[in-house]
């Protein structure tokens, strides 16, 4: 573990020099976890092309102006991902789950009820986790999204483990009962 961390400050340094082989590095070791973290909060293959894109061309202008981060760089590159994702969702208003997962099933040439089901649930799901306080996101999507551990996400948020899981604790249960008043208005 130290010495990916030695790995990483070694690569932040040059990238902060600009040195291109150190950006293409960095580009080829943290933009597929981006894409997969993008890919599962949008659904949606371009959309999250044009988040990794967006993500790289804010990082190297930061760089650029002489800022971006000084330690942390995954943390870094993972927390303007999430922002990126939360304005796209504030900036579109989302349509009906149920009638894109019915036009995305149509579209397959399928219509298995189980999985018209499952696509309606994860929507539900991506919406109830938006309407958590912005470090209950991060907190969810780096825990069961990324498979990070308490302690990574703990340093990458400058909190102690106690308060991980504290707002892991709260942001499940307000999970629980976003998806249980989601449940109840669909059955009236």
């Amino acid at each position: 573990m130290r010495n990916l961390a030695s790995k990483e400050q070694e690569l932040l340094r040059l990238a902060l020099q600009l040195n291109a082989e150190a950006l293409a590095e960095i580009y080829d070791r943290y933009s597929p976890g981006l894409y997969g973290y993008a890919m599962r909060l949008l659904t949606d293959t371009v959309l999250a092309e044009d988040c990794v894109a967006e993500i790289f061309a804010r990082f190297l202008k930061s760089l650029q102006k002489g800022q971006g981060p000084r330690d942390h760089l995954r943390a870094y590159l993972y927390r303007i991902t999430h922002n990126w994702i939360v304005d796209y969702y504030r900036d579109h208003q989302p349509v009906s789950a149920l009638d894109e997962t019915l036009h995305e099933t149509l579209q397959s040439d399928e219509f298995p009820e189980e999985e018209v089901a499952k696509r309606i649930r994860q929507k539900q799901i991506r919406e109830a986790i938006r309407h958590l306080t912005p470090s209950q996101q991060k907190v969810i999507s780096l825990k069961y999204l990324e498979d990070w551990s308490n302690e990574e996400i703990a340093q990458v948020l400058h909190k102690s483990v106690g308060a991980i899981k504290s707002i892991q604790h709260h942001a499940l249960a307000n999970l629980q009962k976003l998806l249980m008043e989601n449940t109840d208005e669909q059955s009236d």
